[in-house]
């Protein structure tokens, strides 16, 4: 699907373009330890912490793997005004990447869950966070820091997870602002937007998300057909993109044949994240002018190697492209 000479060209113009993330910003918390005494308060392991640590989640995560990418990630959303705000920012700092379109908000917690693991076993997730929907105030924030920076973004990727921030009000005006100037917008869609998202550039749901908001099963290469051109007769996308897990990608565009693309995964060995891959990586593939089969080729090899390894692991562009490369030879 792209020749090694075309590869080069495409790492050469790949990246060094601003992408703006705007979504629900999260942090993943992990409290490692062992278990070797039951609690005399309760009949609940101990689990004794020997490590704990904070990545990017949601959102944050998207705009982590622009980054890495070699994009300029702009996040804009919304944290609380709490420690784990404070953590999220520090996060922020420490990978160099622009927090001036993160807004507090004090009548909800940041968004973070914490996994407390004991050796290899998940022992429980802890979430706090809150998806009442932002006040008009908070709304004006984004689209007003939206609109002082839209000259500067090649691209805008909504990244919904229902967690409040992308209203129905909201999403209109970003895509209309969007449109006006001539700017890519891709969406990674949830159930309750799932309708709102129209006339964007990309839209990219997974199967299960598809067929929850088509009231359909999908089983058949037949059913994903037609689930895909339904999508795009709903939504009036430009490309409708669906992620099929371990049989790939399909991509939809009016007037154009589906194209199919196998899944590059060797072996999957966690597909947590993979999503976040995917449009991240479609999104600064399109904003560097790449075409949208190429786009899809190499988001799909993106998801393929990051499911190849445990946790959520943002793809870089180095591996990326060195992958590839191998792959052709």
């Amino acid at each position: 699907m792209i020749s090694l000479n075309r590869l080069y060209e495409i790492e050469n113009m790949f990246g060094n373009h601003k992408v703006a993330v705007i979504g629900d910003m999260m942090l993943d918390g992990y409290f490692w330890g062992d278990v070797s005494r039951v609690s005399p308060e309760a009949p609940v392991p101990v689990v004794e912490i020997e490590n704990e640590f904070f990545r990017f989640g949601g959102a944050a995560n998207v705009a982590l793997n622009i980054k890495t990418l070699g994009g300029i990630a702009l996040p804009i959303g919304i944290i609380g005004d709490d420690t784990d705000s404070e953590i999220f920012l520090k996060l922020l700092q420490k990978e160099n990447i622009n927090s001036s379109g993160i807004f507090k908000d004090n009548t909800r917690p940041t968004t973070t869950k914490t996994r407390v693991i004991a050796g290899k076993q998940h022992v429980v997730r802890i979430d706090k966070e809150s998806k009442n929907f932002l006040n008009d105030n908070l709304q004006k924030n984004i689209i007003e820091f939206l609109y002082q920076h839209i000259n500067s973004i090649s691209a805008i990727i909504l990244q919904d997870y229902n967690k409040g921030v992308l209203t129905e009000n909201l999403i209109k005006k970003i895509i209309q602002l969007a449109n006006e100037n001539n700017k890519i917008v891709t969406v990674d869609p949830k159930f309750i937007n799932f309708k709102n998202f129209q006339n964007v550039t990309l839209f990219k749901p997974n199967r299960k998300e598809t067929e929850d908001i088509l009231g359909m099963r999908i089983n058949s290469d037949k059913e994903i057909s037609q689930a895909g051109n339904k999508l795009l007769e709903m939504l009036k996308a430009k490309y409708v993109l669906i992620t099929l897990g371990e049989k790939g990608i399909a991509l939809f565009e009016n007037g154009k044949d589906e194209i199919r693309i196998p899944t590059k995964a060797r072996k999957v060995a966690d597909v947590s994240g993979a999503g976040d891959t995917v449009i991240s990586t479609l999104s600064l593939a399109l904003a560097s002018g790449v075409s949208i089969i190429e786009a899809a080729y190499i988001a799909n090899f993106a998801a393929g190697i990051v499911c190849e390894e445990i946790g959520i692991v943002p793809i870089e562009k180095s591996k990326l492209f060195n992958i590839m490369r191998e792959s052709l030879k």
